[in-house]
């Protein structure tokens, strides 16, 4: 089966899995996700799958991906701050969909590999470095969105709180809940006053920072 025959496949079912947004289908299809992956993978490039990438970090599946990018609510006048660049692939997805994606990845041979993959797509809309995700990008805030792709073991960065526009700010962060659940949480920022939701079960490798100032997703209400 082709590349391009697996890629429809891929789309077919995120469909039937419930993606149904166009535009978030549509970046999916036309960011090559074989682009970000070692060549002994190539052929699962396309499957509903995590994968490795080098430095104990992984490519999410495509599924949650797609998720994350929909709840997220991205639009063309969003400023989105990603924690956690990785391969890259999440940050090619959101640069299609905002005005401009801050990306900042702790591992700087990772950063280094994203940086030659935007370069190589033509990808102009991005604007990334190397740092502690933890402390998110003081000087480029606030943030229309952030999406965290690391798990927050127990709580939510206090510092990428702060740095969520109050004009309806959305963030979207895996939380370790408890030494068994891991959850996705939604934070959307109304000028200080914090809604939280729960969303779905995920497993992401951890947010690891120096300093460890969090918020419980319970508090972050009540902020």
């Amino acid at each position: 089966m082709s590349i391009e025959a697996r890629k429809i496949r891929l789309i077919m079912q995120l469909r039937r899995e419930g993606i149904t947004d166009t535009e978030v289908l549509s970046a999916l299809e036309r960011v090559p996700r074989e682009a970000f992956i070692d060549k002994s993978f190539m052929d699962k490039a396309y499957e509903n799958t995590a994968l490795p990438i080098g430095k104990g970090q992984t490519i999410s599946q495509p599924y949650v991906v797609a998720y994350m990018t929909h709840e997220l609510q991205v639009d063309k006048t969003h400023r989105v701050l990603e924690i956690g660049t990785g391969s890259g692939y999440q940050a090619s997805i959101l640069c299609h969909l905002a005005r401009r994606v801050y990306t900042i990845e702790r591992h700087a041979e990772l950063q280094e590999e994203a940086t030659q993959k935007f370069e190589q797509l033509k990808i102009r809309n991005i604007t990334y470095k190397t740092g502690d995700g933890f402390k998110g990008w003081k000087e480029a805030a606030p943030f229309d969105r952030i999406i965290v792709t690391a798990s927050a073991q127990g709580g939510i960065p206090q510092d990428l709180l702060d740095q969520l526009s109050p004009e309806g700010g959305i963030m979207i962060v895996p939380v370790r809940l408890n030494p068994t659940t891991e959850r996705l949480i939604k934070v959307t920022n109304n000028h200080g006053d914090y809604t939280t939701q729960e969303m779905i079960d995920v497993r992401f490798v951890p947010l690891v920072s120096e300093e460890t100032d969090l918020v419980n997703p319970a508090e972050a209400a009540h902020a």
